[in-house]
């Protein structure tokens, strides 16, 4: 018999009857029975690890990360919990496409907000993770982040190409309070923040405040496509002390560019993204910021324009 930690699998799920599931890699969703010898130990620990307030969490078992939910189910607790890399992964083992990997690693001096939308699963914080971690190697500063709970190693202390020292700590939300924790994490100063995800109008309002105001954000929110995460920041913005047309405003003066990812194939899957991107100067003119400003998404177009254009390593910033 295995142990956990020998077999490869993205999830794992384990019933109130203690049945554990796991991927079976030859269908696009199907599962499978997974009977390791180590099972009884591992159960123990996640059952052991939960404080009796916080369904989300992590546990470290046998040097692995594992980020788990547990639930209750009509029979009982269920859980589900994800093995997380033992290191992040560099940003171009990921499988995003060159011309998108080069544009995003250009934006490290940048300031604005970088988006990543897709369903639970779709591998975002692992994209934003290795993202932030890229621009640490390459630009050092200090980073902050906000993750509930947190996920990827990224805790502590780098040295950047540039030839300076990068300092990343990751912090946990007290008491839940996301936007309390986004202004205590502007007062630390850092030059990179990242958000595991938006999931409050008070941390929406703190991200698009943060984004226009000097620093480089990464944040991830659940959504169907690129328009679906522009519209849902903004309406939990506006759903907190804002109204829309200020959210709007706000979006399209910090944005840098959203991604929507979804993971494809059998085994270790790939990411397929669709993306929409601004220009970092905003000194010059920009169709997408004013299309934004506007509230009207009509955004198809300009997606299709710029993923041809970046593809055929063209200038995706014409300008208006």
């Amino acid at each position: 018999m295995v142990k956990i930690n020998d077999v490869y699998f993205s999830d794992i799920y384990i019933t109130p009857e203690k049945i554990a599931y796991i991927p079976d890699n030859q269908t696009a969703n199907g599962l499978e029975i997974f009977t390791p010898e180590d099972f009884d130990r591992f159960f123990q620990m996640l059952e052991s690890s939960y404080d009796g307030k916080n369904s989300s969490y992590s546990v470290l078992y046998d040097k692995i990360l594992y980020r788990v939910e547990r639930t209750v189910s009509i029979y009982g607790i269920q859980y589900c919990a994800r093995k997380m890399p033992k290191a992040v992964p560099p940003f171009s083992t990921l499988g995003f496409p060159i011309e998108v990997t080069r544009h995003l690693l250009s934006l490290s001096n940048a300031a604005g907000l970088i988006l990543l939308g897709g369903a639970t699963g779709a591998g975002k914080t692992t994209t934003i993770s290795s993202l932030l971690k890229e621009y640490l190697n390459l630009q050092g500063g200090f980073a902050y982040t906000i993750e509930d709970p947190t996920e990827m190693p990224l805790d502590g202390v780098y040295h950047s190409r540039a030839g300076g020292l990068g300092l990343c700590k990751q912090t946990i939300p007290i008491n839940s309070d996301w936007g309390a924790s986004l202004r205590s994490a502007l007062r630390s100063k850092p030059r990179y923040i990242m958000v595991g995800e938006i999931r409050t109008p008070e941390c929406a309002n703190e991200v698009l405040r943060a984004a226009t105001s000097g620093h480089l954000v990464l944040a991830t929110i659940h959504a169907n496509n690129v328009t679906d995460a522009i519209n849902s920041v903004v309406k939990y913005a506006a759903a907190f002390a804002m109204s829309e047309e200020l959210a709007f405003d706000l979006f399209s003066r910090g944005m840098l560019g959203v991604i929507h990812q979804s993971l494809v194939g059998l085994g270790k899957k790939r990411p397929e993204v669709t993306y929409l991107f601004t220009n970092p100067d905003t000194t010059k003119g920009d169709q997408v910021r004013g299309i934004i400003k506007g509230g009207k998404l009509n955004l198809g177009t300009s997606i299709e324009q710029q993923m041809t254009r970046l593809a055929r390593g063209l200038n995706i910033f014409p300008e208006v």
